[in-house]
């Protein structure tokens, strides 16, 4: 038998965190950076920046994810690691929006870190790449037909539409990253605009081991682009990919696009299930992901543990570029506009007369709202958040019930007007059988009667547009018509970097004599004798943002017996998604199990009032959708499941010799 050829690494890439601003552990991170850097394969400290999950704020507003001093402070950690080390720093979308002005922005922080004292010594290539496209370019590709809605919800794209939006950012592929590594292979940093979150990942590996872009269709590239693209796709979200989840990650790429992921903090692990779970992780299905210039195929990855107990490794991705499939190059276009003003008023009810009968109260009050404001100029909505309605005490009787009412008018005068109105009216409203005259609802927290909340933004674009040949390249010109574009400038007063000091850990740290800890037995789960709903079984139950107009369910299982159960019983199928969100079932846009992460997934539209709608708008209180799997975490399991889940109990005792 031949003896297979080893796996030579060609890059490795560290992440130290999911998201730029949101806090990093520097000792952590140089340790990841130390162990990876000796197999002698070029190695940088990639991260993301930027996310639609937070809500339309930043594209409409301008606003960043994080404050500025949480940028600074992180920024301050990676630039004295990537010296250091002697690695590249490369982020995308910058200030969370990747907006033009933001990605100035964090490079403005870059320059005063620079100029701090103590940091005379620095001196740093610096790389600026910009994604914003203008209105005129989106007009004429909506004039050619060639923009689509980036998914079944989102409403087609109007002119108005892009007349609105402040801003317009595209979700840019690996390739303008690749264009300015390729002409600038000494560069430092790269901060990038608004991106495709793997792409920077993609572009690294494809540079540091000198794949072409122009091979991309025969089987050895689609598998190794798929590696590529794979990896990506993992790190680009820091260590949520181990168990327990952790902040930093790294991984070493060989030439074949397999790749081993292991996380930093000691006590969590990159197994087989963490790892080939995270492939559904805000995704709206697991085994095909679509991104700029082609998608992604994991119907035959696989993963696997390695000897030390804590690392994993990937293979069997594979990507199929749009062009070698006779397609259009498509990226997605992201913009927000402002649709309103809000002002708000909450408090709590008690009165048990009043909970019985309160959705008819708040219907009269909004009756009320709009006899006091006929004839009055502007638009307006009012709603309420009622939280703990139909709930009880322990001895039965009617839970608090704490209620949020919520305006948006056209003007910030006429929405306080609303909610000021509706709270007055919130109060003093009579309904049948009141003994309570002197008031309905406790209010005030913070000495608060009512509260202006500004402007409410709402996502306007999150749409594909289709590129014509070599648009989705980085222009090195001055080529004013450039999609992509890029400045490259030098920061810093220093001449020369020092040699690597020594790594600020311990020799026991570093050779991982710390035991490692073992991967779960299929029969060292433990399950009650007699589970009564889904969360009883269920290992990970969530739900999440698959883009801003979808929502989706992972339910995952610790072992293979269990899942296999699950998926032959019926217990889970788009009707039952349907039934725990009152939807129909051709609402739903996928259901389905994946094998390689014992996992069932399921993706449905955001509703409110019945139609599709972003996350981040009025009304709005869930803006992840984090909350949403409490329906799947109180399934109850059928009375068959349970039948054969006793069958499977009694036979794991006898297997077992119980």
């Amino acid at each position: 038998m031949a003896t297979p050829c080893p796996l030579l690494p060609t890059c490795n890439i560290v992440t130290p965190i999911g998201m730029l601003g949101y806090g990093l552990d520097e000792s952590i991170t140089a340790s990841l950076l130390a162990a990876v850097i000796p197999n002698g394969s070029p190695t940088a400290l990639i991260l993301d920046s930027g996310s639609t999950d937070s809500g339309p704020e930043k594209l409409a507003l301008g606003q960043m994810t994080s404050p500025r001093t949480s940028y600074v402070r992180d920024l301050r950690k990676l630039i004295r690691l990537a010296w250091r080390f002697k690695v590249p720093l490369v982020f995308s979308s910058a200030g969370g929006d990747g907006s033009d002005e933001h990605v100035e922005e964090m490079v403005n922080v870059l320059k005063e870190i620079c100029d701090e004292e103590g940091n005379e010594h620095y001196k740093l290539k610096l790389i600026a790449i910009y994604s914003a496209v203008t209105k005129t370019f989106v007009h004429e590709r909506l004039k050619k037909h060639a923009i689509s809605g980036c998914g079944s919800q989102v409403p087609p794209l109007t002119a108005e539409l892009i007349d609105s939006a402040p801003r317009i950012a595209s979700q840019m592929g690996p390739e303008p990253f690749y264009d300015a590594m390729m002409a600038t292979p000494d560069f430092n940093v790269i901060v990038g605009g608004r991106a495709y979150d793997p792409s920077p990942y993609i572009a690294f590996a494809a540079w540091a081991s000198k794949t072409s872009l122009n091979d991309t269709a025969t089987p050895e590239a689609k598998s190794l682009w798929g590696g590529f693209t794979h990896m990506g796709k993992i790190l680009e979200c820091g260590g949520l990919c181990a168990t327990p989840k952790c902040s930093a990650v790294r991984a070493t790429v060989y030439q074949d696009g397999t790749f081993d992921l292991t996380p930093g903090e000691p006590q969590s692990r990159c197994t087989p299930v963490s790892v080939s779970a995270h492939t559904l992780y805000e995704k709206s299905r697991p085994d095909l992901l679509y991104g700029p210039g082609g998608w992604l195929d994991l119907t035959k990855s696989s993963y696997e543990s390695l000897d030390d107990g804590r690392t994993c490794r990937v293979r069997g991705g594979c990507f199929t570029f749009s062009r070698d499939a006779g397609q259009k190059y498509t990226v997605k276009l992201e913009a927000a506009r402002v649709v309103g003003y809000r002002s708000n008023y909450m408090g709590s009810v008690k009165d048990p007369i009043l909970i019985s009968q309160l959705d008819s109260v708040l219907k009269a009050i909004k009756t009320y709202v709009a006899q006091q404001h006929e004839g009055v100029d502007g638009q307006w909505d009012l709603d309420w958040h009622v939280y703990g309605q139909h709930q009880t005490t322990a001895d039965g009787r009617p839970a608090e019930v704490f209620l949020i009412g919520e305006a948006l008018a056209s003007t910030q005068e006429l929405a306080r007007s609303i909610a000021s109105t509706a709270r007055i009216a919130t109060v003093h409203a009579p309904y049948p059988n009141q003994k309570a005259t002197s008031g309905n609802l406790a209010y005030g927290l913070g000495g608060k009667m009512e509260s202006d909340l500004g402007p409410c933004a709402q996502f306007s674009i999150y749409h594909l547009v289709q590129l014509e040949e070599g648009e989705e390249r980085l222009k090195l010109g001055t080529d004013s018509n450039a999609l992509y574009r890029q400045e490259l400038t030098v920061i810093g007063r220093g001449h020369s970097q020092p040699a690597i000091s020594d790594p600020p850990y311990s020799k026991k740290e570093e050779h991982g004599q710390t035991p490692p800890l073992l991967e779960t037995s299929i029969g060292g789960a433990h399950y009650p004798t007699s589970p009564k709903t889904l969360g009883d079984i269920a290992r990970v139950l969530r739900s999440k943002n698959a883009g801003p107009y979808e929502i989706t369910f992972d339910v995952m299982f610790a072992t293979q017996p269990v899942f296999q159960l699950v998926k032959s019983s019926g217990c889970l199928n788009a009707a039952v998604i349907a039934g725990l969100n009152g939807i129909s079932k051709d609402q739903v846009i996928w259901s389905g199990f994946f094998d390689q992460a014992l996992a069932y997934k399921a993706t449905i539209p955001r509703l409110w009032r019945g139609n599709p709608t972003p996350n981040g708008g009025f009304m709005e209180s869930d803006v992840h959708g984090s909350q949403r799997y409490i329906g799947l975490l109180n399934l109850p399991l059928s009375k068959a499941f349970l039948v054969e889940w006793s069958d499977l109990v009694a036979k794991r005792r006898v297997d077992s010799g119980v």
